[in-house]
């Protein structure tokens, strides 16, 4: 079959030029500008990737106009319901679901990586116990690389392996701990009779003061939540650990740049914001008002925990986790919960009116995961910290793609330069 080309005009009269047009397995075809200076002088102008592929990846699939996410495949709604986050974690690093022994071996690596340094506990010493959970996972982890600087060799798969089980068995802790230093409890140290998210939770919510004893809901809604979690394709983070990983960055460097990058209110903190805007607004009663606000322009108020940059149908996360919501309320007896209610109303209103509709404004994944996080007992500064500890899975496989990607090179954007043209130095007494 001959090559698909797409040709390139100008309305000046200079030549023509072709460009390959490649295909995926799905989605839309992209056209290959890479030779587009070197035929041209020319570069695209694209601010926020709005139309523009800057890698290739068969990790995560969406399909925004019809609300579809599939890993390595598999439909988001199917992996949340059966599977546990490590035999997603398993899907995600490696392509394939694991059989019955490879699942084993790769939980018992996990489980047995999940203590840390001795040392690292005292690191925590330097922050103020009211830090952000974010500012102190930065620290953190891109310290992670002066404690395990045995396993930071890119060009080693070996050390890459070792980097990324140490890296996914010891987000749990270093989040829990990040916690109860913030709450001025004694750290928890991780059970390897537990499994991965119950020792989460444990470490979290445990003390030396009592047994703790997991909840088979609470854990199996925490298990849903990391795996709606675990990768989103190139998003914001997704690209920052990527951008930092062509450089040559060693890993753990790699996560915090992620990690830093997810801690935007636009990416990783929306749940944080949805539930300020709830408080907000207070009661159901004041949902009109603030719907009236919304659509104001000169108000800048803004409805957040709708829209989504990929999605322009329902986020099938969202749906997901919406079940989940109910599931953990009435577990926790918090059926009548007036923040559940009050977001269950502003989603109606919110859907059944002609100026969201028209701008396709639907519910996605943080307009709940916040009330269930509430409900959990998980402050809101904590929200975003453990949206980090579920994408580190899909930031490891996808800085792990990106080193067997041949056409992979240092990430390094180009602009359109609107500043002053050339001019000369004046000596400081000549200026006017």
């Amino acid at each position: 079959m001959a090559e698909k080309l797409a040709t390139l005009s100008f309305s000046d009269g200079k030549p023509s030029v072709d460009f390959p047009v490649l295909g995926g397995t799905m989605g839309p075809e992209v056209i290959d500008v890479r030779a587009l200076y070197a035929k041209t002088g020319m570069f695209t102008y694209d601010p926020g990737y709005l139309s523009t592929a800057s890698t290739r990846s068969k990790i995560t699939y969406i399909d925004g106009d019809e609300g579809i996410l599939l890993y390595r495949g598999y439909p988001i709604e199917q992996l949340a319901e059966r599977c546990s986050f490590l035999e997603v974690a398993y899907l995600i690093l490696n392509g394939e679901l694991p059989n019955k022994q490879q699942l084993e071996q790769f939980v018992d690596i996990v489980v047995h990586h999940t203590m840390v340094h001795e040392q690292l506990s005292r690191f925590y010493s330097g922050f103020r116990r009211d830090a952000h959970p974010m500012a102190v996972l930065c620290g953190v982890i891109g310290a992670l690389s002066a404690f395990y600087h045995d396993s930071i060799d890119i060009n080693d798969p070996r050390s890459r392996d070792i980097s990324a089980f140490r890296l996914i068995a010891k987000l749990p802790t270093i989040t829990a701990m990040t916690y109860k230093y913030n709450v001025g409890q004694p750290f928890m140290y991780p059970k390897n009779s537990l499994s991965y998210v119950e020792n989460f939770l444990y470490m979290t919510f445990g003390t030396p003061c009592e047994e703790w004893k997991p909840n088979p809901v609470l854990t199996r809604a925490m298990e849903r939540i990391l795996i709606l979690h675990a990768d989103h394709e190139q998003n914001a983070s997704t690209s920052t650990v990527r951008l930092a990983g062509s450089t040559g960055a060693n890993p753990f460097a790699c996560i915090a740049a992620g990690v830093a990058s997810l801690w935007g209110p636009a990416h990783g903190g929306a749940n944080e914001a949805v539930l300020k805007m709830l408080d907000q607004i207070g009661d159901a009663k004041h949902i009109p008002e603030f719907i009236k606000r919304v659509k104001d322009r000169e108000d800048h108020s803004m409805l957040m925990g709708f829209g989504h940059r990929v999605y322009k149908n329902y986020d099938p996360r969202a749906r997901i986790i919406q079940k989940t919501c109910h599931e953990v309320l009435e577990e926790l007896d918090l059926k009548d919960d007036k923040l559940f209610k009050l977001a269950m109303a502003l989603e109606k209103v919110a859907l059944e009116d002609d100026y969201f509709i028209k701008r396709k404004l639907y519910p996605n994944v943080d307009f709940y995961s916040g009330v269930v996080y509430k409900a959990l007992g998980i402050p809101v500064p904590l929200f975003t910290a453990i949206f980090a500890l579920a994408r580190t899975v899909g930031w490891i496989a996808q800085w792990n793609e990106m080193f067997s990607d041949p056409d992979s090179k240092l990430n390094r954007p180009r602009q359109l330069f609107t500043g002053p043209t050339t001019r000369d130095f004046v000596p400081v007494e000549k200026r006017k």
